[in-house]
């Protein structure tokens, strides 16, 4: 019969569990050794990422390791349960610690805690947290959609509804949103000369006073009328059939016999130099084609070109979008400017009184018998402004036609009128894309006009820093602007006047920021670049996405037709307007 002999057996002297460390063989002497109880299971035999002096979290729980309790851990359903006695050796366990020393938060802006429920403080525990979305869903409805994260919000759309991110990346989106050139850039070109906004910004001139050339045309006057207009007394815009010329440079008779005599180096007129003189503001894309014959420059705009029309909201934060070509929409850069070019000529024709006349000096040089309307109020002032610098030997002079659309009697009979400009700021729908946040005009031009007015100075800052030099140059004492909105949003054809302010041309550009004598400076260099260049035309264009000007030079039978360049307006559309 086999004999069985029981091994010595070695108690701890403490009473313990486990061998005792002085009966411990020699070849396991350093072997660390782990309580663990039967039913677990062993999840790995050694962690050789493991520091001495560690947190234990593995073998038993960070609570095992500290008290050397009995600890019950319960996982849920599907889960296993942990008993353990004694203190474990740090051998097995796995620590953390530096780990979350070596991470640093980059951002430390506070975020927003995150809603749960449907904004009324309650969990929702019913069955729309399962079957219908996160607790974002209102009232646990099946219907409702997850919660969206980093600042997302719910929005319910019916069974199986989605995440809507309302906000997420709206700048990056706005960034990247990119515009076509106003002009196809041929690649026969040669660029001559590249210049960005911020060395525009810094340069300085102040010429003298100017010096009349002559007056044309003839003006009615205001109508006060239209001071006496609010929101609650409103009128409508009328349509009027009447004239207003908008010729370019060189087709201006004025200026053609006052080149002949030499009078000026630089021929222009006030809409293409205040374009200029504020181009630092400009964000959608523009050209100006430029010739030179002999010692004389002309500044002179394509028909149907971004000078044509008036931009909306160019400025804004977030302007108005582009759709596609198969979609209408009357929001687009382009159907606004269509209409705001449209409301701004017929609030001139409207806010005068045909009854009361001043004739100019001379007749208006741009009509004719042939044609069958009347003319609309408007007087051509033909001025001269010196560029000269210290004691030049051949000075730069700039002869501009500028313009007047009112005016006003002055208080008694022998004192002169008063010249006036006209312009209008139009609302086309202060909840759609592109309102720039604007204030709804109906509830709030007649109450908050300043926040009205400040909205507009941000969304619109190029255009308004234009009519503010226009009317500078013009000489005009007042510039009038109406408030014009839709008689509905969704109806682009019918618009109602709700008031109409009066300011000075001057202190309007100083509350806008505007310096003259950096429009001034603007001008001049542009001008010595090109007086250094040989004969021929040359083409200004602005980038359509970079804050940068750049001057190419183009054959001279460019431009000379109804090409595929021309009818472009603001937003890269093509169209026209009629007066």
């Amino acid at each position: 019969m086999v004999s069985f002999t029981l091994p010595p057996i070695q108690d701890n002297p403490d009473g313990s569990w486990g061998p005792s460390t002085s009966a411990v063989p020699p070849q396991f002497k350093d072997i660390p050794y782990a309580p663990y109880s039967k039913s677990e299971k062993l999840g790995r035999f050694a962690d050789w990422t493991e520091n001495e002096g560690g947190r234990q979290y593995g073998g038993a729980t960070a609570g095992q390791a500290q008290g050397g309790g009995r600890v019950n851990r319960t996982a849920g359903r599907g889960g296993r349960s942990a008993n353990a006695e004694g203190t474990e050796s740090s051998a097995f366990g796995y620590s953390h610690i530096q780990d979350e020393s070596s991470f640093s938060v980059v951002d430390n802006k506070i975020g927003q805690p995150v809603r749960r429920g449907g904004g009324t403080g309650f969990s929702n525990r019913g069955r729309g947290n399962f079957r219908g979305g996160a607790a974002g869903a209102g009232f646990g409805g099946r219907g409702g959609a997850a919660g969206g994260a980093r600042g997302g919000f719910t929005s319910n759309r019916g069974r199986g509804g989605a995440t809507i991110r309302r906000g997420w990346r709206d700048w990056e989106r706005q960034s990247n949103r990119t515009r076509e050139s106003s002009v196809p850039i041929d690649p026969s070109w040669l660029m001559l000369e590249e210049i960005d906004f911020l060395r525009m910004a810094k340069l300085r001139l102040e010429p003298e006073e100017p010096q009349e050339l002559g007056s044309y045309g003839s003006l009615y006057a205001y109508d006060k009328l239209f001071d006496r207009i609010t929101t609650k007394a409103d009128k409508p815009l009328q349509i009027m059939d009447r004239i207003r010329f908008n010729t370019t440079t060189s087709d201006d008779p004025i200026i053609q016999e006052l080149a002949a005599k030499n009078t000026a180096t630089i021929y222009v007129t006030d809409t293409i130099l205040s374009w200029l003189m504020c181009a630092p503001r400009s964000v959608y894309p523009w050209d100006i084609i430029i010739t030179r014959e002999e010692d004389t420059l002309y500044f002179d705009k394509r028909d149907g070109g971004p000078f044509d029309f008036i931009t909306v909201n160019e400025n804004a934060a977030d302007p108005p979008n582009e759709v596609d070509k198969d979609k209408d929409s009357m929001n687009t850069p382009g159907s606004l400017s269509l209409e705001a070019t449209f409301i701004d000529q017929h609030f001139s024709f409207q806010a005068v009184k045909e009854d009361t006349k001043l004739n100019m000096t001379k007749p208006n040089p741009f009509y004719s018998s042939e044609d069958t309307e009347p003319p609309a109020s408007c007087g051509y002032r033909y001025r001269l402004f010196d560029l000269s610098v210290g004691e030049e030997e051949e000075g730069v002079k700039i002869a501009v036609r500028t313009q007047v659309e009112a005016f006003i009697p002055g208080a008694n009979p022998k004192a002169p009128p008063h010249l006036v400009t006209l312009r209008t700021l139009n609302e086309f729908d202060s909840k759609a894309q592109g309102a720039g946040g604007a204030p709804d005009w109906r509830t709030k031009l007649d109450s908050q006009r300043g926040a009205v007015v400040a909205t507009e100075m941000k969304n619109n800052s190029f255009k308004l820093a234009k009519w503010a030099v226009q009317s500078i140059l013009a000489g005009a004492e007042t510039m009038k602007i109406g408030y014009v909105t839709r008689a509905s949003p969704r109806d682009n054809s019918r618009h109602v006047i709700l008031s109409t302010a009066a300011v000075r041309p001057s202190d309007f550009a100083a509350q806008l920021n505007v310096s003259l004598a950096n429009g001034w400076g603007i001008i001049r260099t542009i001008a010595d670049i090109c007086l250094k260049l040989p004969e021929g035309k040359y083409l200004l264009i602005k980038d359509p996405n970079k804050s940068v000007i750049r001057l190419y030079a183009v054959p001279s039978n460019s431009f000379t037709g109804q090409d595929g360049a021309d009818g472009m307006i603001p937003g890269g559309e093509e169209g026209g307007v009629e007066a």
